[in-house]
């Protein structure tokens, strides 16, 4: 059997093969601290999990959903907006819950992409923005994201690209707080981009999930006059929340932009398992109390993670947002899948080349704060005695 043409070009996802490889050394006893995959290890608020199994253990509970998810979690996702990033929406007509954002990059891809249309997709960047479009058909523009420019578009350089091309533009995706720089965006960078999107009649995919971590001013880019015009964004709980493995994610926008949408996911499947619903809106009302508690976590791992870093001489931003920390490789090394290989080798610990999120980030790694203090500090260790063979390294 062949596959089909869609998938030429498309290889498997960079963390399903290094967890493979890691799989291997570990069963040879090598013990991997791996550093490199955005995955809370924290549990969700015990009022989470206790709504989950209150709800679960009601026998009414267990049939299918509709395809716009429950009344009850899109009222706790406009709350949401509004409280957090005053935005308003119609919980009726402008909000779609997903299973998990990721389901959702494909599924507006698949909506709206035409075979060869252009899709600007961010250098560096989340991978699946490259893949999932690329599926769709679309053809593939990148854009490049530079430390000189702070990780923001060069919007006038994309309009060039624009002009010169024979194709339509059909989306762009952004991602603020940007994964994997952590830089933070402006009102000013997120009003230029949607005057952008409507003078090239383009989409603005914004994808959010990273803003309520290390970041005490969190935004949306539907809070630009005018964005629901040209914008539809994807949230998620996976890291605000804690509740990566439930696969609770949301597209807020336009109402036209949800019906459209909505045409292709109904396809594809019957709805989410109400208590996990029911759950999620109990996330969603949590306060500030919350978001400072699971921050005050992050912050003390993110200093293991500079003093983890500045020993392989990597220089770094100390004040990017997320749950990760991009820095810049020392001049010795080519690329930094050399420095992670190196790593992974000599210290048995896993950190992420920067490379696997495009040619701009080649000259970089990235480093996961979803590790214990006690896994950092035991990494260091190892890091130091592959350093210097007298603290017992090889």
């Amino acid at each position: 059997m062949q596959t089909a043409k869609r998938l030429e070009g498309i290889g498997e996802y960079y963390f399903s093969q290094k967890l493979r490889e890691i799989d291997a050394m570990n069963k040879a006893g090598k013990n991997v601290i791996n550093l490199g995959i955005g995955s809370p290890d924290l549990p969700p608020h015990p009022a989470v999990i206790k709504t989950l199994h209150e709800e679960a253990l009601k026998p009414n509970q267990h049939a299918y959903q509709s395809y716009k998810g429950s009344p009850v979690l899109r009222n706790a996702i406009a709350s949401w907006y509004k409280n957090w990033y005053n935005v308003e929406l119609n919980p009726d007509t402008e909000i779609l819950p997903l299973i998990g954002s990721k389901e959702g990059i494909m599924h507006i891809c698949m909506t709206y992409i035409n075979e060869g249309d252009i899709v600007l997709i961010p250098n560096p960047g989340y991978p699946t923005y490259r893949s999932a479009a690329a599926i769709a058909g679309g053809t593939i523009v990148e854009y490049a994201l530079t430390k000189e420019n702070s990780w923001f578009p060069d919007l006038a350089a994309i309009e060039e690209k624009l002009v010169a091309s024979v194709n339509n533009a059909a989306l762009m995706f952004v991602n603020y707080p940007q994964m994997p720089t952590g830089q933070l965006p402006t009102t000013a960078m997120f009003e230029e981009l949607v005057a952008f999107a409507k003078k090239n009649n383009i989409l603005l995919i914004h994808d959010n999930p990273y803003s309520f971590i290390l970041n005490d001013n969190p935004m949306s880019l539907l809070s630009v006059q005018g964005a629901k015009d040209v914008v539809i964004e994807l949230n998620s709980l996976s890291k605000s929340h804690n509740m990566a493995g439930w696969r609770i994610g949301m597209m807020v926008g336009a109402k036209d932009r949800i019906d459209e949408v909505l045409r292709f996911k109904s396809n594809m499947d019957s709805g989410m398992f109400l208590p996990l619903q029911l759950a999620a809106a109990k996330a969603l009302e949590l306060g500030k109390e919350w978001h400072e508690e699971v921050n005050a976590v992050y912050k003390k791992r993110r200093t293991k993670v500079f003093e983890l870093l500045s020993l392989l001489d990597c220089e770094f931003d100390t004040t990017q947002a997320g749950m990760f920390v991009w820095a810049s490789i020392p001049v010795k090394y080519n690329n930094g899948f050399e420095l992670s290989d190196e790593v992974l080798q000599d210290a048995n610990v896993f950190i992420t080349p920067g490379g696997i999120f495009g040619s701009a980030g080649n000259h970089y790694v990235r480093v996961s704060l979803c590790s214990t203090e006690q896994k950092f500090e035991e990494a260091i260790g190892r890091i130091n005695a592959s350093l210097d063979p007298s603290q017992g390294g090889t």
